[in-house]
């Protein structure tokens, strides 16, 4: 059961990124992976704001942590499309977007890991 839990929160994680991927292209064009940037911040938040509230709240299990954490966020969030935007900005001499994609996704990533933690200890009252 766990498996089909994690496969079924996976498959909407993915059709996820694809819809949030689709509507940053038509919104902001190609210039930047916007969508990726997106995604990835997204699933920091998320997956922060999840780990404080499952790991501090004992009635929380270790199947929703993996369900959604390792189903929806893992597929949801995506560190190779990340890594192939970055180099093939590299490689096409676009440095300024590769290291802009770099720092954002890295630095604001973790601010917004932080901010999770921050939000689920807020509404939990810790």
């Amino acid at each position: 059961m766990m498996v089909l839990g994690i496969a079924i929160a996976g498959a909407l994680g993915a059709v996820a990124r694809y819809g949030v991927s689709l509507w940053a292209l038509r919104q902001f064009g190609s210039g930047f992976p916007i969508g990726t940037l997106l995604v990835n911040l997204a699933g920091c938040f998320g997956l922060g704001f999840l780990a404080e509230v499952t790991l501090e709240d004992p009635t929380m299990s270790a199947n929703v942590r993996a369900i959604v954490g390792t189903g929806f966020f893992g597929a949801f969030t995506t560190f190779s499309t990340f890594g192939v935007e970055t180099f093939r900005a590299m490689e096409a001499g676009e440095w300024g977007v590769a290291l802009t994609n770099l720092l954002v996704n890295v630095l604001l990533g973790l601010c917004l890991v932080a901010a999770g933690f921050w939000a689920a200890r807020q509404i939990g009252g810790g």
